[in-house]
């Protein structure tokens, strides 16, 4: 055996040290390298849109240590949310926050996202629909077939109505001009709601103009953060839809591109995001049904109500009838309905 002494033991570890030194300073280092950068837009205006998707946004240019770059763009400044599926398919936008109904995707979900007549009751049904019930599977794949990356869905809020009119039957509705999704709007116009499709930021100004009578868009968080209570006068509190389900996607080419841990990262943000929304739009209904001053509260009566929830079973097997997956969503929806419905309270209303 060699005997080593104290002296040649030290030069030989300073030697590894040093190596070990000259390989960490010949590593890629993050601020020396460019940022990847991308183009985000949200079918959000801006007021609503740092709530609902700036958080996210924040929180991965915070996090990713100068490695990805996201400047995000809201509703119809780089495109109109009408035509988001299309420029994120070719790569003029990098990734979306959106519906699949107002984004027009061209895909059997499609009419499933933004508010699907009488799906859900509340803003987390929808992830345990996608993470219990196989809906993000059929979303994985489905978006898969059209080349883009679907990453995640939650719930926000409800659908109801704010308008200037005082409605309190189903009566009221006939008429009113309202600005709606699209699927949202074929299921109303069977009441006689006109649907209005224009662009997001110039709602309010449309109301005040009469073009609109209002808006079946959201819940009351939204209206009063966004200035549309200071335009409306009355708020129904029947809804047509429990929850808005919205995604969060990227091109194809720039998630493939991305690196392992900067894929882990966004998607961490964009479930934490998840998180803010859930509790920010359900302490904002409660507060602001309860507290608020700008909206008088109206009701339809649940017998009356009853013949909308009616309508909702019929446009649920009318869908089912379009295709193989229509029909596959619709049986999800269906054996969710019936599991709520017999937990009872707090499931169902007491």
């Amino acid at each position: 055996m060699v005997k080593q002494n104290r002296r040649d033991f030290l030069k030989k570890a300073g030697g590894i040290a040093a190596v070990g030194g000259t390989a960490a300073l010949a590593a890629p280092a993050v601020h020396g390298q460019a940022p990847i950068k991308w183009r985000f837009q949200t079918y959000a205006g801006a007021t609503l849109g740092q709530h609902v998707t700036k958080p996210v946004i924040d929180a991965i240019n915070a996090a990713s240590n100068g490695e990805l770059e996201i400047e995000l763009f809201y509703a119809d400044q780089i495109v109109p949310t009408g035509e988001l599926f299309q420029a994120l398919q070719r790569g003029t936008i990098d990734a979306v926050h959106s519906d699949d109904d107002s984004m027009s995707s061209p895909t059997p979900v499609r009419q499933f996202g933004g508010y699907f007549p009488m799906a859900t009751r509340h803003a987390l049904d929808v992830p345990v629909l996608f993470r219990q019930y196989g809906l993000a599977e059929v979303w994985d794949a489905e978006y898969k077939k059209v080349g883009v990356k679907w990453l995640s869905a939650a719930g926000q809020d409800p659908c109801n109505f704010n308008t200037k009119k005082k409605v309190t039957s189903l009566a009221d509705l006939d008429g009113l001009r309202l600005y709606t999704f699209p699927t949202a709007g074929v299921f109303l116009a069977q009441f006689g709601v006109v649907p209005v499709n224009i662009p997001y930021e110039d709602a309010e100004v449309a109301v005040q103009t009469g073009e609109l009578d209002g808006m079946a868009w959201s819940g009351i968080t939204e209206d009063y953060t966004v200035g549309w209570a200071d335009v409306t006068d009355y708020f129904l509190t029947n809804n047509i839809s429990g929850a808005w389900i919205g995604s969060f996607f990227v091109n194809e080419q720039r998630w493939a591109d991305l690196p392992d841990h900067l894929k882990q990262l966004v998607n961490s943000c964009v479930e934490s995001g998840h998180h803010y929304r859930n509790q920010w739009y359900w302490g904002g209904e409660a507060r602001l049904r309860a507290e608020g001053d700008k909206l008088e509260l109206t009701s339809i009566p649940q017998e009356e109500w009853k013949a909308v929830e009616d309508a909702a079973a019929t446009f649920w097997d009318e869908v089912a009838e379009q295709g193989e997956v229509e029909e596959k969503l619709v049986q999800v929806f269906r054996d969710y309905r019936k599991v709520i419905n017999s937990a009872g309270y707090p499931y169902t209303a007491s």
